[in-house]
Parts: C-alpha cells; sequence; structure tokens
C-alpha cells in the first residue's frame, strides 16, 4: 500500500510532518521520505525501512530540515519524494497506488516525446517519476494533476510540494482516502485520520474522487470539483485501515464490531467453544464484535511481541513472510491446550501463514480451531492498489481451491461468489481442508457492505466479486 502526509504552517511544520508521516508506517515496510520547502529550495531524506522503523531513520534528519511546509510518504515500492526540476517549477512529488499500464505510458513517451527515464532495479520504471511526467506536460499543476489522473489505469493519489503551496490529488476513483485537518495556523493532507488528534488536528471533510485542492498559509482552495462515481477500498475497513481512523467519517474499529457481529448472527446453531479470539492485530476488532454478539468470552491466546515487524503479507519472499508471521505472534498456552477456540481474521489471503499458526495451535492442544475470515474468499487479485505482493492468483488459497475444481484457474465463475451455490460451498471445503480447521466459515459479501455503511455502489469488491 504505502500512505502519505503534507502539512503548510505560518512557522515551521517539520514536527508535524515528522509525526504526521509516521503515523502511516503501518501502509508500508520498503522506503520512507520526506520532504520540506523554506526560502532556501527543498531539503529531503529518504530512506530504507525494510528492518528499521522510520522514526529511528529520521530522527537525525528532522534537525538539518525546516520550512513552514512539507510532504513525507510511507513508500512499498519506488523511492519518494523525487524533486522535479520542470517548466512549471521545481516541486516534489510523493504518491500512493499502483499503475497497470505503467509500460504503455512510457513507451508512448518514448515515441512521441523522445523522454527518458531513470530505471530502477529489475528494469522496472518509478511510478511517482512517470506521474511527474505525466503532470508536466500539461500548462498548470492542475491540468497536469488532472491529465494524470485520466491517463493512470490502476489509481494514483498525488501530493505536490510547490512554491505555491501543497496541491493534494485524490485517485479518480476515491479508492484510497485524502483526509484535510485544521489548527490553528496549518493545514494538512494525510491518509490515515489517525495522525490528527495528537498533533492537534481537527478534522476538515474528505477530499471527493479526483478533487484536486491547493492548501497554503491561507487556507484551503479547491482547484478540480470531484467527481461523481466512488470505487472506495473495502480493505480498508476489513484490514490495513488503522482502527482510530475514519474514511468517508466511519471510523475502522466500529465496522471491525459489526463485521464480527454479522458472522455471529449468521451461526445457526452456535458451534460449542469456550473462547473467541482474534488473530492479532486487525482480527481482534471482528473478534470482539462476535464475542459481543454472541455472548461468547473473548480471549487471547495469541499476544503480539512488537508492532516493528513488518506486516506479514508485504514482503516478497515467501520464506520471509512466513518467518514474520511466526515470530510476531506468541501463545499463552493456558488458554489453548484443552480448548475449542473461535478465530476471528481479517481475511485469508494466500493461507500459508495460517496454516502454519494452526499448526502450531494444535501443537500446542486445542482440540478444536474455528475459522471466521471477516470478508468472503478472495479469488481475485488487487489491481487497483498495491495491497498484496502475490506474483499470480493462484497464490490465493480461494482462486487455489477454485482451480482444483475446475481444473482449471482462467475464469471465475460466478457461482463461485455466491455463497448460496454448491460450488461456493466446495470451494470453502477444499481451503477449510488444506487448512486443517474444524470449521471454516466466511464473511458474506452484502453483509460486509453492511457493516462499512456506504452505499454498495460506492465500494470496491473487485478482489470478491471482480466489480471494481
Amino acid at each position: 500500500m504505502g500512505g502519505f502526509f503534507g502539512v503548510i504552517a505560518a512557522d515551521d511544520c517539520v514536527n508535524d510532518l515528522f509525526f504526521g508521516t509516521d503515523y502511516h508506517s503501518h501502509l508500508g515496510t520498503m522506503r520512507g521520505g520526506l520532504a520540506t520547502k523554506n526560502s532556501g529550495g527543498i531539503v529531503r531524506f529518504i530512506h530504507n525501512i525494510t528492518n528499521t522503523p522510520f522514526r529511528s531513520k529520521f530522527e537525525d534528519d528532522i534537525s538539518k530540515m525546516h520550512g513552514n511546509r512539507g510532504i513525507g510518504v510511507i513508500s512499498d515500492h519506488d523511492d519518494q519524494p523525487l524533486i522535479i526540476r520542470s517548466h512549471l517549477g521545481t516541486f516534489a512529488i510523493v504518491t500512493v497506488g499502483i499503475i497497470q499500464n505503467i509500460e504503455e505510458i512510457v513507451q508512448k513517451a518514448f515515441s512521441e516525446r523522445r523522454a527518458y527515464m531513470s530505471e530502477m532495479s529489475g528494469a522496472t520504471t518509478s511510478p511517482t517519476e512517470v506521474t511527474a511526467m505525466l503532470i508536466n506536460q500539461e500548462a498548470t499543476f492542475t491540468d497536469g494533476l488532472t491529465a494524470a489522473q485520466e491517463a493512470i489505469d490502476g489509481s494514483c493519489s498525488i501530493l505536490l510540494l510547490t512554491d505555491e503551496g501543497i496541491y493534494a490529488s485524490r485517485d479518480r476513483y476515491g479508492r484510497t482516502p485524502v483526509i484535510l485537518g485544521k489548527k490553528d495556523g496549518a493545514w494538512a493532507a494525510t491518509m490515515e485520520t489517525c495522525a490528527f488528534p495528537n498533533l492537534g488536528f481537527k478534522y476538515e471533510r474528505d477530499l471527493g474522487p479526483g478533487e484536486i485542492v491547493l492548501m497554503t498559509e491561507d487556507g484551503v482552495q479547491q482547484m478540480k470539483p470531484p467527481n461523481e462515481e466512488m470505487k472506495i477500498c473495502a480493505f480498508l475497513w476489513v484490514y490495513y485501515g488503522y482502527p482510530a481512523s475514519h474514511y468517508e467519517g466511519i471510523n475502522v474499529e466500529k465496522v471491525r464490531y459489526r463485521c464480527g457481529a454479522a458472522l455471529a448472527r449468521r451461526e445457526d446453531p452456535y458451534v460449542n467453544i469456550d473462547m473467541v479470539c482474534g488473530i492479532p492485530d486487525s482480527g481482534t476488532g471482528h473478534a470482539i464484535g462476535y464475542a459481543q454478539e454472541s455472548k461468547i468470552p473473548y480471549g487471547r491466546p495469541y499476544v503480539k511481541y512488537t508492532p516493528t515487524w513488518p506486516r506479514s503479507f508485504m514482503p516478497q519472499d515467501q520464506t520471509i513472510r512466513d518467518m514474520v508471521a511466526k515470530m510476531k505472534l506468541i501463545q499463552v498456552p493456558d488458554l489453548i491446550e484443552g480448548k475449542s477456540l473461535l478465530f476471528c481474521e481479517d481475511s485469508i489471503v494466500r493461507g500459508t501463514q495460517l496454516q502454519d499458526t494452526v499448526q502450531r495451535l494444535y501443537e500446542g492442544g486445542a482440540e478444536e480451531i474455528h475459522m471466521r475470515p471477516a470478508c468472503p474468499p478472495l479469488v481475485h487479485g488487487c489491481r487497483f492498489l498495491n495491497f498484496s505482493t502475490s506474483k499470480s492468483e493462484l497464490d490465493l488459497a480461494g482462486r487455489r481451491a477454485l482451480a482444483e475444481l475446475e481444473g482449471t484457474a482462467e475464469e471465475v465463475p460466478p457461482e463461485y461468489s455466491d455463497p448460496d451455490t454448491e460450488q461456493y460451498r466446495e470451494m470453502v471445503e477444499k481451503v477449510r481442508d488444506r487448512l486443517k480447521l474444524t470449521t471454516l466459515t466466511y464473511q458474506r459479501l452484502d453483509d460486509l457492505v453492511e457493516a462499512i455503511g456506504l452505499p454498495r455502489e460506492k465500494v470496491c469488491t473487485y478482489c470478491w466479486d471482480k466489480k471494481g
């Protein structure tokens, strides 16, 4: 994924920038970057944060930074911010999202304008540099941001640090949030509202899909109105959003309670269990909601040792993913041995880590293990965000089970997205058997959408039913 934070103030903004960006550390584990602007120009620092928290890498740098405006990013892919010199002036840029047609855009620029691009490792091109190129082809920043959003297939939310102020642009369909906050003498744009309270900012409003604003010391000016159509990512609430954050005014933790409660209401009859548990951290809220609805005690047979481990779905290497998943969770044997446990989990992506977790629970003496994911089976890889680094859709547990049943993974027949069909039940049974679970029941998509609380047409559910 990734996340960003931008701030402009009457006075120095470096502390707000540093801590505001740090509040996005749960969204990425690859690169971190900060840039500030003052009368002397733009000062920038970028660090690899793969094995070190953002804070420790930038603590020395912020003493060298000053200025009343700045942007920061936690990136899961390329080095950011980039500093660009162009006919529009010198500016810094950060982006969050994914450009599916990046090679097409690059080749068109090569053939029509004889442009050139920096090459990243693996013969890839920086999506942030490509976005900057698209912006620079127009006469103004607003025109450039608009043109970039129209050209990009996927999604791209953008902050620009310029002489005029900070431009904030939400991606065309609002798949990721961009939210404005205000305090005396300062404005901020963030992807996580949890960055606001401790810095003294008050929520002002969400940008609409495709909307562009310019933040200055005097306020916020709308440069382009929002588009009507929105497809915000449902996984914000299910998994990678922070519990204290709000998107479209809807709190993450409350949605997770509602998801858990919906799972509990579908139990008919209730399975005979001793305890409701959550796979830390994002499964915890779902489990609390389940326990409150079912009146079955909530417990923590697994505790998370430290939040400094990266999110375990992010590393490319399966061995590293498995190690991360294992090392950051520690069992509480007294709550496992001889117990029948029901776990709530945000989702089952590949299932490899969960398979190890289940095996370890049985080795710890658990008698039964029931699993209740808070979303439906994932059968389509996300094409709008860098949510998962899976190289093949067959990495997805649901898609792999479907392929075994159908003999092919080329298409997903609609019956596999309908929880009332025999094909769907067979797919779930395949996953349950592979994971050695006592029972497995996924969330229904209609219950998930209801728990979020937005109209169905405003939520992206591509991963489950290819409606994005």
